[in-house]
């Protein structure tokens, strides 16, 4: 074989490193086609190509991958009812590669436009966190009747990492419970996740840990759910389906922005709302 000139051939050797016989070829054209598919797959989710091929290889910290401990089945039939129909997932994309995937809640409606509660790592870049993407094209929202909709980024904070996307023609069924529950420590928390591309649901419980955040944003609180990159803004609740905060990502415990600062954020978005382009006369004299 000649030397390989492309990405797909820099893999074969690493699966038969001895010279192929001139039948082979057809082996690896196959080869060749299989690959090309599982990188193109894998570039439209944004994921990288593996550096070598091993038994038993898999990739990890996925949005698709599911929480560990999928508690569901503890949730009354009242709160999960509630929180399957207000749970929704957002990917956004550049062009027509996936750019981040994430959970959100839905907070209100106006008329046929609904809201979303969701994390602002949706469309800031991992290059800088004080940073929108560039060229992002599109947000895509998995809504509870399995439906995707397109949705238009509405607000955010990247301080906080919270955003609120609106999605127009439909209108939510039930929003996220603010009711002025007291957080104490160690109580009995649930966060929430929906995968995108598949629209599974997933709950994971944990407690309030009685310790502060260790990152930059002093407000953040800690519970000891397990929460997936999947569930990245999704609700943390307790198990009357209250809104306690949203959640970020972490393997052993993780980082939620409690509820009143949540609040607070949004109070603030819709006293300076994000002005609508329009035109500008000058006025006749």
């Amino acid at each position: 074989l000649d030397a390989p000139d492309s990405e797909e051939e820099e893999l074969w050797p690493l699966l038969y490193p001895n010279p192929l016989p001139v039948d082979g070829q057809s082996l690896l054209s196959v080869f060749l086609a299989i690959v090309s598919l599982v990188r193109n797959d894998l570039k439209s989710r944004n994921y990288p190509m593996p550096i070598r091929l091993e038994g038993g290889m898999r990739l990890i910290n996925t949005f698709e991958e599911e929480f560990v401990e999928d508690t569901w089945s503890k949730l009354s039939k009242k709160v999960a009812s509630g929180i399957s129909r207000s749970v929704v997932s957002l990917a956004s994309f550049k062009g027509e590669e996936r750019f981040f995937a994430c959970t959100g809640i839905f907070i209100g409606f106006n008329e046929s436009t609904s809201r979303v509660l969701t994390s602002a790592s949706l469309v800031r870049t991992s290059a800088d966190e004080y940073k929108i993407a560039d060229n992002l094209k599109q947000i895509k929202v998995y809504l509870p009747n399995k439906q995707v909709a397109e949705g238009t980024l509405q607000h955010y904070n990247l301080s906080y990492n919270i955003a609120v996307v609106s999605v127009m023609g439909f209108r939510c069924l039930r929003t996220a419970e603010f009711n002025n529950r007291q957080i104490e420590p160690h109580m009995e928390v649930v966060a929430v996740g929906r995968i995108f591309e598949s629209g599974k649901l997933m709950a994971t419980s944990g407690k309030v840990a009685d310790k502060e955040g260790n990152l930059d944003c002093k407000e953040l609180m800690i519970s000891t759910c397990k929460v997936t990159k999947a569930g990245i803004g999704g609700p943390l609740i307790d198990f009357d389906g209250n809104f306690i905060g949203m959640n970020f990502h972490g393997k052993e415990e993780t980082h939620y922005l409690p509820r009143s600062i949540v609040l607070e954020r949004l109070r603030l978005f819709e006293r300076w709302p994000v002005l609508e382009p329009r035109w500008s006369y000058l006025r006749s004299r």
